[in-house]
Formats: structure tokens, C-alpha cells, sequence
């Protein structure tokens, strides 16, 4: 398909102007990295008083041009931001640092692991060295005096591949500390002037000029944004507005191509496209079933079955997946499960960011993931699932997933990391994006599918803050009036129904609790396996929740941190069906339709005991499961009464 396209020759209009007067947080045209986020004030957050030896970047998420190969033709360009600093108060009075700057760098480029402090989020103790491979410029707003890099005073700097900066300027951070400041940057292509000036209300306007050949530097797509680091001294700082202008016009080269000969052209291009990939997708199917490690025939037929519909993931090389992960990089690696490690990438042929999930080759549970993921979700489509764009067998037993990239992770780390602590309208978003993916998989696809896995960690968060439901590796699929056929515990201790525990038995009703089990945590800012909390309540999470709403207490329950108005009705309707949903009778737990016609106030609120009912079906010498949970590596395997008793949340005694 790229052979096609490039022999037709198209190049589209490239020139680019934008201007944002503030920073939403369901601005798409943003891409963040690090600590950097929208701070709910329409500004973007760069640092953080109490984040030692962080890194924040903000870039703009489409490629722009900088030059053009045919005619040489280096853009002109004109940029304006104003940030805030506050280098004078917090628990670091007196010496602040690190800094911010403006940085361009190729497309694609992803923030530098241990890129901290004096390294400025631009290079790290690897790069700092050897800065051949090395591709950017910055204008750094320096409040730290390095003696490796810096001269000794708070500077102004424009840095070309290294962080020692090629002209300077002093300035003084603590007198600009906690006033607007602005910043202009331009660029003359014919003179190769850079020019930065830079002012506040208080301080006359102050110019800094170096002379770089754009084209020498950088390649012909790049991303523009910024970078904020902290170290052992630290300083609060946001970006208010931006705006950028460049003059570089790449014409089409056909000459007397109309907008509509390339719709055709693209079309017919898309069209020849698709029937290669078929072709692909077969022959790597026949391949798949002379594969030792993949033999799974009803694999194979329901792949074939998508193909014929025009669906399913797309296969890559093994090749292309190491280019696009800089050969799986710690640098890239995003975390690390059980079945493998997941790696931040992007696919230059597609202009796309991906994360890519590497299957470790010890795992034999891991391949049957690997096979259950794309024989589920590449027939799915909602807008609240996480998109499988592709997958890879063809490398000495390697299995990897690809997937749409999650600019912000997933929900966990926001509600029990380190990250900004959400407000209460993007949770009830995330909450009703949440509802709205099981109410798909439960009732509204062709089959019924039994996710066997909701937990906070697998729910995974856009630019915007939208859900996408992933990890579908323990997934089941089931008729609608009946269950799935398979038994067998699998998933994470605290988000398992009681009777699943029991009977090894996924079902809707199963589903429904560990949904129920993420509201309460959605509410509470809380883990339903919190340790400080089984000390201080070792009746467990779900009854510590059910004993405040029986006494007239929920508000003691909701997470203290969210210091902004709150929808008493909303918090109210989401505790009341979060536990509605974990009651221990299955039959008693609302269907997913139900709970989101609640959650929109489209049915009333149900009427809950007082205090959490006992499960009368499980006796105590049926406790112990006859099965094993696969459980996440920092989750036990049940081995004791006391054990399940606690990880499932039930009472013995009441």
C-alpha cells in the first residue's frame, strides 16, 4: 500500500497555525508526558512543589514541518507563550530550580528516563555524553546554576543538542517568580536568525539571538512543546497560553490534482490496500497453523471469519515493532505484568503512537492471553474499549499486542499514585464510560462477554480523560442466556465476587461486583486491598463502605483530597449502586443496563439494607476454592480460611 501511494506521489498541504488562550482537560491537540497534565484551571501544570527529580512534557500532538526535501525550503516561524513560576515559597524557600524551556525535536521523540533535574527532560547521563545521535533545540529558562553546563547565574539559553547552551542571557527567576511572563520565539530562514525575547510586567523586554540552520539540525517533521524538570530543588510552574505560526507551504507535487482526484486516488489506494493485507493476514494465518505455540483451530476460524468482514487487527513484523520501541527500550516500557511487559512506541508509517504488550516467552498462560485477546477484542468496537490495532507471532516464539497509546495510563496511578487528584467530574466521567463498555460487552454485541478482570489498573484513560476498557487476555465469551462453559478462578484478589471465589464460575453477576468494586474506589480514593485501611477496618473494604451508607456516614467514605464541590446527588447515586453491585447475592445485583440507568438517573435509586446481608450459601468448610486464582504477581494465591475471608470481603460472623 506505501509502494502505491508513493508511486501516485501526493504531498498535501503542510503549513500551521494554532493558538490556545487555555489548556482543557479535553484538549486532544495536547500530549502529555510525565508529571505535565492539565491543572483543571485551563493551564497546563509543568511542575510541582513536591515532586523531587521529576519530568514534565507537553508537546503539541500533530507532526509539524520544518523543512522541505524537494525545494530545501527551510519555514519561518513565530511563537508566543506566557508561563508561571513560583521559585520563592513552599517547603524549598530560598534555592529553586530546575527550570523550563521550549524545546523542537523530531516527531515521535518520547520523554528520556532519568532525565530529572539538571538534565532539563532533554537528555539523561547517556545522551548528555554522547550527543552524536542527539536532535533538538531549546530555549531553556534556567533557574539552577549547574556548573557542568551552566554559567553562574540564572540564565536564559539556547541549546543546540546539548544542554550547554550556545548563547546565554542572564535573568532573574525570583524577581519574575509569580508573575506572567512572556515569550516570544522567532525564526528567519534567510538570515538563520533564532530570536528570543522575553518579558513581564515589571521587567523590560529582553532579547537573546543565535544563528542555526534549522535544516542542519532537525529532520523534516518534528514536535514542538515543553519540558519542566525538577531535582533536589524544586519550583512551581504552568504554561497559560500558546500560540504558533509557520510560513512553510509544501505545494502538491502533481501539478493539476483536485481535491476530489485524491479522494479517488486515496480510495482506490485504501481499497488495493485492504486486499494486500487480506492476502497477508492469510498466508500469516496458514503460517499460524503449523505454529507449535499457537494451535488453536477455533482461533483460526473466527479469524477467518473476521476477515471476511473486514475486521481484525493488523499483522506486523517483528521488525517494525523493534524500530517503533527503539528495540523494546527499558527506556519505553511502561510497566510490567504477570504475561510480559508493555513498551511505548510509534509507527512512522501509520503516525501513530502505540503501546505494544511483549508476551514473555516463559509464559504459557501468556500465549493462551495472547490468542483469547485477539480472537475477542479485534471484533469489538466501542468508543469506551481500547482499540487492538495490531499483533505479531513471527520472531522465535515472541507474541505481541499492539494498542492505541494511553496518553494518561491508567486509573490506578490517579487514584492511588502520585499523579493530580482527579475532580469529581472527570471521575463521574470515567464512571459513566466505564458502565457504558460492560453494558456493550454484556448485552448489546452479537455474544455476551464475561471480562473476568475490571479492576482499576486494566481501566485504562485517553488525552481526555475517556475510558478504555482493556486487557482482555482472561476474557470468556458466552451466549446471552447462558454463562460461559469454562470454570477456573482468574483475575486479582478484592475485585472477585464472593461466589465466583467459591465456584470457580465467571458469570454477568461476577462482572458486576468488580464494576461495583471501582465505583467504591472511584469515591473513596481508596484500593479495596488497602492495607492502612485493613488495619484501621479489618471488616474490609466493600463492608467498611456498606457500614457508613448504613449509618447515615457515606460522606466519611468520599476521598478527601477532592477539595472542589461535589455533586452530593451524584456521589450519593454512585455509592448507592457501587454497592448494589458488590451485594453478596448474585441474584440481588442489578444487570449493567440496570446500574447505568440509575448512574443516569434514569431509574430511582434502589432501597439497600441497612446493614451488608451474609451470604448464606457459603459455609465455612467450603471457604477454600478447589481452584487457584491467576492473580497479579503482588496479589497471594488463597491458601487460608482467614485469607479469602478478607480478599473477598465477607464477614465471619455477622
Amino acid at each position: 500500500m506505501m509502494m502505491i501511494m508513493s508511486s501516485i506521489n501526493i504531498t498535501l498541504i503542510s503549513s500551521l497555525q494554532f493558538e490556545f488562550s487555555r489548556f482543557d482537560a479535553g484538549l486532544t491537540d495536547i500530549a502529555y508526558q510525565g508529571v505535565a497534565t492539565p491543572n483543571g484551571q485551563g493551564a497546563i501544570q509543568m511542575s510541582f512543589w513536591e515532586t523531587l527529580f521529576r519530568v514534565g512534557w507537553a508537546s503539541y500532538a500533530k507532526k509539524v514541518p520544518i523543512w522541505d526535501p524537494e525545494t530545501g525550503q527551510v519555514t519561518d516561524f513565530t511563537t508566543h507563550f506566557s508561563f508561571i513560576i513560583d521559585a520563592r515559597d513552599g517547603p524549598y524557600r530560598g534555592p529553586y530550580g530546575d527550570g523550563i524551556a521550549f524545546f523542537i525535536a523530531p516527531f515521535g521523540s518520547l520523554l528520556p528516563l532519568n532525565s530529572g533535574g539538571e538534565y532539563f527532560g532533554l537528555l539523561n547521563t547517556t545522551t548528555v555524553i554522547d550527543t552524536s545521535r542527539n536532535q533538538f533545540i531549546a530555549v531553556e529558562f534556567d533557574m539552577f546554576q549547574n556548573p557542568r553546563f551552566d554559567p553562574q547565574y540564572d540564565h536564559v539559553g539556547i541549546d543546540v543538542n546539548t544542554l550547554r547552551s550556545v548563547v546565554t542571557s542572564p535573568w532573574n527567576a525570583s524577581i519574575y517568580s509569580k508573575n506572567v511572563i512572556d515569550v516570544w520565539i522567532a525564526y528567519n530562514s534567510s538570515t538563520t536568525d533564532l530570536t528570543v525575547n522575553w518579558a513581564n510586567k515589571t521587567e523590560t523586554n529582553s532579547t537573546l539571538t543565535l544563528k542555526v540552520d534549522l535544516k542542519n539540525v532537525l529532520p523534516q517533521w518534528v514536535m514542538l512543546g515543553f519540558t519542566c524538570a525538577t531535582g533536589l530543588l524544586t519550583s512551581d510552574a504552568v504554561i497559560q497560553s500558546w500560540e504558533f505560526s509557520s510560513s512553510l507551504d509544501i505545494k502538491e507535487q502533481s501539478g493539476t490534482t483536485t481535491r476530489s482526484d485524491i479522494n479517488l486516488i486515496l480510495g482506490l489506494s485504501l481499497s488495493i490496500g485492504s486486499i494486500i493485507v487480506a492476502i497477508l493476514l492469510a498466508i500469516t494465518l496458514k503460517a499460524i497453523c503449523k505454529s507449535k505455540d499457537v494451535d488453536n483451530n477455533e482461533f483460526i476460524t473466527s479469524m477467518n471469519v473476521d476477515l471476511e468482514r473486514g475486521l481484525g487487527p493488523h499483522p506486523f513484523s517483528y521488525e517494525d515493532l523493534a524500530l517503533a520501541t527503539n528495540n523494546f527500550s527499558e527506556a519505553r516500557k511502561l510497566g510490567e505484568g504477570g504475561f510480559g511487559s508493555v513498551y511505548k512506541g510509534y509507527l512512522i508509517s501509520l503516525d501513530l503512537l502505540i503501546a505494544v504488550k511483549k508476551v514473555s516467552k516463559s509464559s504459557k498462560q501468556g500465549k493462551k492471553e495472547y490468542v483469547t485477546e485477539v480472537k475477542i477484542i479485534s471484533q469489538l468496537r466501542h468508543r469506551n474499549l481500547v482499540q487492538l490495532i495490531g499483533w505479531c507471532h513471527d520472531h522465535g516464539g515472541e507474541f505481541l499486542l499492539v494498542y492505541e497509546f494511553m496518553p494518561n495510563g491508567s486509573l490506578d496511578v490517579h487514584l492511588f499514585g502520585k499523579k493530580p487528584v482527579l475532580n469529581w467530574i472527570t471521575r463521574h466521567k470515567i464512571a459513566l464510560g466505564l458502565a457504558s463498555a460492560l453494558l456493550y460487552l454484556h448485552e448489546e454485541w452479537e455474544q455476551c462477554v464475561i471480562h473476568r478482570d475490571i479492576k482499576s489498573s486494566n481501566i485504562m484513560l485517553d488525552s481526555s480523560f475517556n475510558v478504555k476498557l482493556g486487557d482482555f487476555g482472561l476474557a470468556r465469551l458466552a451466549d446471552h442466556e447462558h454463562g460461559p462453559d469454562t470454570t477456573g478462578l482468574a483475575g486479582t484478589l478484592g475485585y472477585m465476587a464472593p461466589e465466583y471465589l467459591r465456584t470457580g464460575r465467571a458469570s454477568k453477576e461476577s462482572d458486576v461486583y468488580s464494576f461495583g468494586v471501582v465505583i467504591l474506589e472511584i469515591v473513596t480514593g481508596m484500593r479495596c486491598r488497602d492495607s492502612k485501611l485493613a488495619d484501621e477496618f479489618p471488616m474490609g473494604f466493600v463492608e467498611w463502605v456498606w457500614d457508613l451508607h448504613g449509618k447515615g456516614k457515606v460522606v466519611d467514605a468520599i476521598d478527601k483530597r477532592m477539595n472542589q464541590d461535589l455533586n452530593d446527588q451524584e456521589v450519593e447515586c454512585f455509592v448507592v449502586v457501587g454497592l448494589w453491585c458488590v451485594h453478596p447475592d448474585p441474584s440481588l445485583r442489578p444487570s449493567m443496563k440496570q446500574a447505568s440507568r440509575v448512574l443516569h438517573f434514569e431509574s430511582p435509586f434502589p432501597i439497600l439494607p441497612i446493614e451488608m446481608p451474609v451470604p448464606t450459601y457459603l459455609p465455612l468448610e467450603m471457604l477454600v476454592p478447589t481452584y487457584h486464582p491467576q492473580v497479579e504477581s503482588n496479589a497471594p494465591i488463597i491458601t487460608s480460611h482467614d485469607s479469602l475471608i478478607s480478599s473477598s470481603s465477607m464477614q465471619d460472623g455477622r
